[in-house]
């Protein structure tokens, strides 16, 4: 699979994108009324408790504006913190300041959002069961969300379509199922092939072909173990469908050996976090 990363060139060319939206054409037009030098120490604070993800690119945000401008960090990336925590410090001519507080929070709150939530499947799926992401990222976000999900303890899953073969169900529709794995096999070179199926009439049709992993998409936690019962010889096991927060524990429990849950990037809440001054 494709290795995130994040260099800093990545991240200081991110941040600067979005800089670059939110000032354009002619800068911050409130923030341009504040006329003195004041130089001021703010507290970034988070509201509620959270896995915290994106200093990195929260740093940028104020440096790119101002060189001078003190962000120093309490806490780091990956790091779980209650409500009320300080999570940084930040000094520095006022005007600045808030010229990049908005950008450098918005990355901060998104990435902490994903790493949060993502941490809560990881712990209700227990230790035996990964929770993976998928590629229902938000467009040209996916190394920043895919890197947010393993701050949150969860597994990236392929990058890209290149990654690995991954045989879903509008593969299957317009083809023949067998016949498909058949030519992953033979033009496998290294790559991974999952199988997805809906049922277990698709399993024992390809059960015994040398693949590596099957995907029980959106199948009963009856059907589950029955599945995993037949496939877990052969296969590593992975589910995915619609799993929630409150169905995860009983997926889990029926001993798959991964979960990919698409709502973890898709649908992670912001967290809410603030400078004070």
């Amino acid at each position: 699979m494709s290795k995130i990363k994040l260099s800093e060139n990545f991240i200081k060319n991110t941040v600067k994108l979005a800089l670059n939206e939110d000032l354009f054409p002619l800068g911050d037009i409130t923030s341009n009324l504040i006329k003195n030098n004041k130089i001021i120490e703010v507290k970034l604070i988070s509201n509620e408790n959270a896995v915290i993800g994106g200093l990195r690119f929260a740093k940028y945000a104020f440096a790119l504006i101002d060189n001078k401008i003190k962000f120093i960090v309490k806490k780091k990336d990956g790091s779980f913190v209650k409500k009320n925590s300080l999570i940084a410090t930040i000094k520095g001519n006022a005007q600045n300041i808030l010229i990049a507080e908005r950008v450098a929070l918005n990355f901060l709150s998104h990435i902490s959002g994903i790493a949060t939530k993502t941490n809560q499947f990881v712990k209700l799926a227990g230790k035996k069961c990964k929770i993976c992401c998928t590629r229902k990222t938000i467009p040209n976000l996916r190394v920043i969300q895919k890197y947010a999900v393993k701050l949150g303890g969860g597994t990236n899953h392929r990058f890209n379509l290149s990654d690995e073969f991954l045989i879903k169900d509008n593969h299957i529709a317009s083809s023949d199922l067998r016949e498909l794995v058949s030519l992953a096999i033979k033009n496998k070179k290294g790559k991974k092939i999952t199988v997805e199926i809906d049922n277990l009439k698709q399993l024992k049709k390809i059960i015994g072909l040398k693949f590596n992993t099957i995907l029980f998409d959106n199948m009963s936690v009856k059907n589950l173990k029955s599945g995993i019962k037949l496939a877990k010889k052969y296969y590593e096991t992975e589910a995915s469908g619609n799993i929630n927060l409150k169905t995860i524990k009983s997926v889990a429990a029926t001993g798959v050996d991964r979960i990919s849950v698409g709502s973890i990037t898709h649908s992670a809440s912001a967290i809410d976090l603030k400078l004070e001054f």
